[in-house]
């Protein structure tokens, strides 16, 4: 039994590594002479040039002309097989989406935008028309305690009003 064992398991082995060989095409080529290969024939072969095929494929199928020739009125299931090489629908619906959400989420931000240039412009007006108005005003330090504005002080936040007002302000 023991001398059977190492037999066994070679014969296993030359199994194994012979089901890559059964995948073969066998055709035969120009000046009559067979040509061996793990890949199908190029297209110019006829079809009773083919002697051998791996197991599990079928007949070559037609070009892709000849389908729309034979089948002009070309039902969905075969629109895939019309499309250019190299695009596919999925990919292609993804990258639109992708760019969708991109516009969408730049168009939000400008509107954001928008939104914040408005409100700052409304308060650099009310601001503007505070410091006009002659009244005290009084502001929040550090500390929290209140400090009123000196003329100085007006005069600073006057510019700084202004120059927001002109900034953000369409006129």
């Amino acid at each position: 039994m023991s001398r059977r064992a190492p037999l066994l398991i070679a014969a296993l082995i030359g199994a194994c590594l012979a089901l890559p060989a059964a995948a073969q095409w066998k055709w035969r080529g120009p000046n009559n002479q067979i040509q061996y290969s793990d890949l199908p024939p190029p297209p110019g072969v006829a079809e009773k040039d083919i002697l051998q095929r791996p197991t599990g494929t079928a007949a070559r199928p037609a070009p892709v002309a000849l389908v729309a020739a034979a089948a002009p009125s070309a039902s969905a299931a075969s629109a895939p097989l019309l499309q250019p090489k190299g695009t596919e629908p999925e990919l292609e619906a993804k990258r639109k989406a992708a760019e969708k959400e991109q516009a969408d989420k730049a168009k939000a931000d400008e509107q954001r935008l928008a939104a914040m240039k408005v409100e700052n412009c409304a308060r650099a007006r009310a601001a503007v028309r505070s410091l006009e108005s002659g009244l005290r005003t009084a502001r929040v330090n550090a500390q929290g305690e209140r400090e009123i504005l000196d003329d100085a002080q007006r005069a600073a936040e006057m510019k700084n009003a202004q120059g927001v007002v002109a900034s953000d302000c369409k006129q």
